[in-house]
């Protein structure tokens, strides 16, 4: 009987550490899950920020010459730019840097 009790709680024993080490197994790959899933989720960190210069021509399409850095943007609303071609303007934006567009939310002229 002592000998019967023995095989049994060692059964138990061994059945318990298997799913143990099958829990913790399997916690690390959940973890992985979780991240991985994190990373997917698209963050948009970028804001809006101010712009300044000109709006000129370049080819067919109007672009902002920034006053500052002399750099040109395309700008992705050329709607709202053709009524300030030629002026210079403060234009509120987030930057594809990628693509070099601003994504235009506001224009307004600058007062001289």
């Amino acid at each position: 009987m002592k000998r019967l009790l023995s095989i049994v709680t060692i059964l138990g024993l061994t059945g318990l550490g298997l799913s143990l080490s099958a829990t913790a197994q399997n916690q690390p790959a959940q973890s992985q899950t979780s991240a991985g899933q994190a990373q997917q989720q698209p963050v948009d960190t970028q804001s809006a920020r101010a712009f300044e210069g000109k709006i000129t021509k370049a080819g067919d399409k109007l672009v902002l010459q920034e006053s500052s850095t002399q750099q040109a943007y395309q700008l992705d609303d050329q709607d709202k730019a053709k009524r300030f071609e030629g002026k210079k303007v403060k234009i509120t934006a987030t930057m594809d840097p990628n693509t070099n567009t601003l994504h235009v939310v506001d224009i307004a002229p600058v007062e001289r």
